[in-house]
């Protein structure tokens, strides 16, 4: 077992809320996040963005793909439960997945492409 602080439930609501992982739930013992996207293209730039994220992080998410919807979901195996490692890796998936450019910025996005919506 590792040595870092396993979050409990009540803890991992006040956590997420502070870090601004509204959509990311506790379920048997997982940290989980659906995302909806308009379609398997965009479903499978979900997939390969957090993969990429993962492995840089060297803490791997579990995966479940269909064709507009991808279901993430983590835990720290080596300490047994959620730990700074699940929040961190979380919040750097929301920042990457969901950005967009900003309005009126120098890059302009591409119109009605590639939705992932939020919910």
């Amino acid at each position: 077992m590792s040595d870092e602080k396993v979050y409990k439930d009540d803890e991992i609501a006040a956590r997420t809320a502070e870090l601004g992982l509204d959509a990311w739930y506790m379920e048997d013992g997982w940290l989980r996040r659906k995302v909806s996207t308009d379609g398997w293209q965009t479903t499978l730039q979900v997939v390969n963005l957090v993969g990429f994220l993962c492995e840089a992080a060297y803490h791997h998410a579990d995966l479940s793909v269909t064709w507009g919807k991808v279901w993430i979901k983590f835990k720290t195996h080596s300490a047994g439960g959620i730990t700074d490692k699940d929040f961190a890796l979380a919040r750097k998936i929301e920042d990457s997945v969901f950005w967009r450019p900003e309005a009126g910025g120098p890059l302009e996005g591409t119109p009605n492409k590639f939705v992932i919506n939020k919910k």
